[in-house]
């Protein structure tokens, strides 16, 4: 069987994805990264849910990566028990509720594509502690980590093969919101002018 351009990609961008996660765990038990434990759960729960929708909605080249954020965030989150920082407040709450919500109306209406998008939203959220952990103590964070995973979210965006909504949304939304991370890790001075 022959892969072509945007399947070997979409592979590449997996793994990376993937490893990515690894070098994550590494600094975990080295005490260079402190996890925050609503977010990983959060994470964990909602990329079960877009992966089923985003395969649903007919992504094939680019289901790779949503399938490492299954696997990677379960395991960052087993990590975060004994390594971690954070408790589950209301907001960690309303986002598990709303992806609750989203498995309802999918079964219910059979309607893909707003499950995507109500996890994808959900998966934003879950992300903010992250980010503000990133801005303000970005020695929290161990960096190469979050630069494998943006490679791999620009990989995953040039292994789309069918630029429709049902199947861009998600590589872009990814490259997005790690492009965010990366840059308040790498750029001290780009936080300054926040």
């Amino acid at each position: 069987m022959f892969l072509g351009y945007h399947s070997v990609v979409g592979i590449l961008a997996g793994l990376m994805s993937f490893f990515a996660f690894v070098f994550y765990y590494i600094s975990i038990l080295k005490h260079k990264t402190t996890p925050n434990r609503a977010t990983w759960f959060i994470l964990t729960i909602v990329g079960v849910l877009i992966t089923a929708s985003y395969y649903q909605g007919g992504a094939r080249e680019t289901i790779w990566v949503p399938l490492s954020y299954i696997l990677g965030p379960l395991i960052a989150f087993l990590l975060s028990v004994k390594y971690g920082e954070g408790g589950w407040t209301k907001f960690d709450k309303f986002c598990l509720v709303g992806s609750g919500i989203s498995i309802i109306f999918w079964w219910l209406s059979g309607f893909a594509l707003f499950t995507l998008l109500v996890n994808i939203f959900i998966d934003f959220l879950g992300l903010l502690p992250t980010v503000k952990k990133s801005y303000f103590r970005p020695r929290s964070e161990e960096l190469f980590p979050w630069i494998l995973t943006g490679v791999s979210s620009l990989l995953n965006v040039l292994a789309i093969k069918v630029w429709e909504f049902d199947i861009w949304v998600y590589p872009l939304y990814m490259l997005l919101v790690n492009g965010i991370v990366l840059i308040l890790l790498s750029f001290p001075t780009f936080r300054k002018t926040l």
